[in-house]
């Protein structure tokens, strides 16, 4: 994956939830454009917290390498969390 295919799902309007799936097999759902944060050379993900919660900011973030991102998949808009 490149850095543009992160951005142009972080920038599509209306926004669409996504879901970052790595080689190791791991996935982080970004389901708020506020709880993904692109960098150069990968995204820093918000986990808990957030968008839908209480006090709207992410209680810890995953940074993914851009070189380990094996997939890029939308998501339903209310599905369940996985993580």
């Amino acid at each position: 994956m490149t850095l543009d295919d992160v951005l142009d799902l972080l920038k599509r309007r209306p926004f669409a939830p996504f879901r970052v799936v790595t080689s190791s097999g791991e996935s982080y759902d970004v389901r708020h454009p506020e709880m993904a944060w692109p960098i150069r050379n990968g995204l820093y993900v918000g986990l808990g917290g957030g968008a839908g919660s209480a006090d709207q900011v992410p209680e810890r973030a995953a940074f993914v390498s851009l070189l380990h991102i094996s997939a890029l998949e939308t998501l339903p808009r209310g599905g369940a969390r996985k993580r």
